[in-house]
């Protein structure tokens, strides 16, 4: 396993698109925390009593994760289908022809630089959020932060291992990204808050994760909020991803290279 990891890190690295998903990734994400920081700082004093009050700074500081989010699921996308675009995939399997181990390896590596990148890239985004917010934002050791920064990290980590299980089933980066990049960024901005879809669009992946980093409203609101709580809905998104790899070993056993 340790050569296969160190395989599968190769081809990840040797990938052009690598670095420049994973600079995005971070870019974007603490650019637009501090974008999102600063007009919420400059619009608050017009904003109502009760507004002011329900103000909830971590929803600035992790709303631009669900724009990050898109730069790695790229990468997840093109990290996976690469051999099948250059047609090394049947080379790989000859060099392991365990397809189980092979997928596993693909999976924990990638699983583990999107460890890293998460790692990296919420707590600048927090840090940058803060500076935007100025004195209205939150510190780190504030009630509900540090739950929100962990489920930020587990977030991310599992929106990469979810487009991996897709982009194993479809095996080609247009039909992964036709399908994903729309369905995150609809998501992201308010697909489970439609009144008429919401009844089934709040359990997808991206929205039942994003309630542990504070962008859905309170269990009580009628339109905002989810039937459940943070963890729950990290562990439905979870449920998803294991799915989606599961799918991704399955079409990987069962059909030639």
């Amino acid at each position: 396993m340790t050569a296969l990891m160190t395989a599968e890190w190769i081809k990840i690295r040797s990938l052009r698109s690598t670095i420049w998903m994973l600079v995005l990734t971070v870019a974007l994400s603490v650019g637009l925390a501090y974008l999102f920081g600063s007009s919420f700082r400059a619009g608050f004093d017009g904003m109502t009593a009760q507004a002011r009050a329900s103000f909830d700074p971590l929803f600035a500081t992790f709303y631009s994760l669900t724009l990050g989010q898109l730069a790695l699921v790229v990468l997840a996308a093109f990290v996976v289908t690469g051999e099948y675009s250059t047609g090394t995939i049947s080379t790989s399997l000859v060099a392991v022809p365990r397809r189980g181990r092979f997928f596993g390896g693909k999976v924990l590596a990638g699983g583990l630089l999107a460890v890293a990148v998460a790692l990296v890239t919420v707590p600048a985004t927090f840090a940058a959020a803060q500076a935007g917010l100025g004195p209205h934002g939150t510190t780190f050791t504030s009630a509900g932060a540090p739950e929100a920064a962990l489920g930020a990290c587990l977030y991310l980590t599992l929106i990469y291992l979810f487009a991996t299980g897709v982009a194993m089933v479809l095996r080609g980066p247009i039909p992964t990204l036709a399908l994903l990049l729309p369905l995150l960024f609809l998501g992201s901005q308010g697909l489970g808050n439609v009144p008429r879809v919401k009844a089934v669009a709040q359990y997808l992946p991206d929205q039942a994760g994003m309630v542990v980093m504070h962008l859905a409203g309170p269990a009580g609101d009628p339109r905002f909020g989810r039937p459940y709580g943070p963890w729950l809905g990290l562990g439905i998104m979870a449920l998803w991803t294991g799915a989606a790899l599961l799918a991704g070993y399955v079409a990987l056993r069962h059909r030639d290279a």
